[in-house]
């Protein structure tokens, strides 16, 4: 790890929150990742970011050197601990990013208190990750159903080697030369759990990115989005109404399958209630997929610099 990059932990009788802190000085920027990584998903962006912000990118609940607890995995559960770390760690008002269900959380955060001096949702799920409309999602037909299905058996114990394996994304590849194929990577993967076991899972030729933190994530985290219980009766709608702070919503591009598989976290109708339901939010639009501050990390970081709290 760079040693520019601080790793700590905050934990009281109710709490372990891990998170590393990158830059000593500006302002604080409190960075929330997706689902299946951790707070190191936006290491890329930690230097640039670090010349206007002090950055505390947390690990969530279910990842990384965070508490592991099936019963805190709703939104309220996991933003709870990530406010009393902004009150007593923090110590004021915070630049607020989340990413994808980490999007999620910081909105919820941004309603229900007054830490937030922006916030930023890099892609975040609202709307679509909710009720039937979750089961035409990518999230629900590759890591939540990968999560459900691993933990309905106990034959397999190695997870990242399990999702690999049966992850949606092998329906990309030809028909005629699928199978030989993944038997092939499948094989390569598992002599590289067998050999590294301690280490991210690294495939040739795959995007490494979809594996960083997923040895110390809890499959019971996606168990929540596929069985809809990461919610926790909280409507999307009401969350954003209550949200007074200024606010940026980050959208990749909105792609199908053919059978009608949402390849984006939410689409054009769930933008529009998006805005309609956050008032005064800037919509910033990027020609990528779901890892915005990956793919176009330059645009990112530098609307983030030139954005006014």
């Amino acid at each position: 790890m760079s040693q520019n990059i601080k790793s700590a932990v905050y934990e009281t009788e109710r709490i372990r929150l891990h998170y590393y802190e990158a830059g000593d000085s500006g302002e604080p920027l409190v960075m929330i990742h997706a689902q299946g990584v951790d707070g190191l998903s936006f290491k890329n962006t930690f230097r640039k970011l670090s010349e206007r912000y002090h950055i505390y990118s947390v690990d969530c609940y279910g990842h990384g050197g965070s508490l592991h607890d099936r019963e805190t995995y709703t939104i309220a559960g996991c933003a709870e601990p990530i406010i009393e770390f902004i009150q007593h760690v923090v110590g004021e008002k915070v630049f607020l990013l989340g990413h994808s269900s980490g999007g999620l959380i910081a909105a919820y955060i941004a309603a229900e208190t007054d830490l937030c001096r922006h916030l930023f949702l890099e892609d975040a799920p609202l709307f679509s990750s909710q009720g039937e409309k979750r089961k035409r999602t990518y999230n629900y037909v590759d890591l939540s159903t990968a999560c459900h299905q691993y933990l309905a058996q106990d034959a397999e114990t190695d997870f990242p080697l399990y999702y690999f394996s049966r992850q949606y994304a092998w329906r990309f590849f030809p028909d005629r030369n699928r199978e030989k194929l993944r038997a092939k990577m499948i094989r390569k993967a598992a002599r590289n759990r067998r050999r590294h076991p301690e280490r991210d899972l690294r495939v040739m030729f795959w995007t490494q990115s979809v594996f960083k933190g997923m040895n110390e994530y809890d499959p019971r985290f996606g168990e929540a989005f596929y069985d809809d219980s990461f919610h926790g009766g909280i409507s999307h709608d009401r969350m954003l109404r209550k949200i007074e702070c200024k606010a940026s919503f980050f959208k990749a591009k909105t792609e199908e399958t053919d059978d009608g598989i949402l390849l984006a976290a939410l689409d054009e109708e769930d933008l529009r209630r998006v805005t309609g339901a956050l008032a005064g939010c800037t919509v910033k639009r990027f020609e990528c997929g779901h890892g915005i501050h990956l793919e176009k990390a330059k645009e990112f970081t530098d609307y983030l610099l030139e954005v006014q709290g």
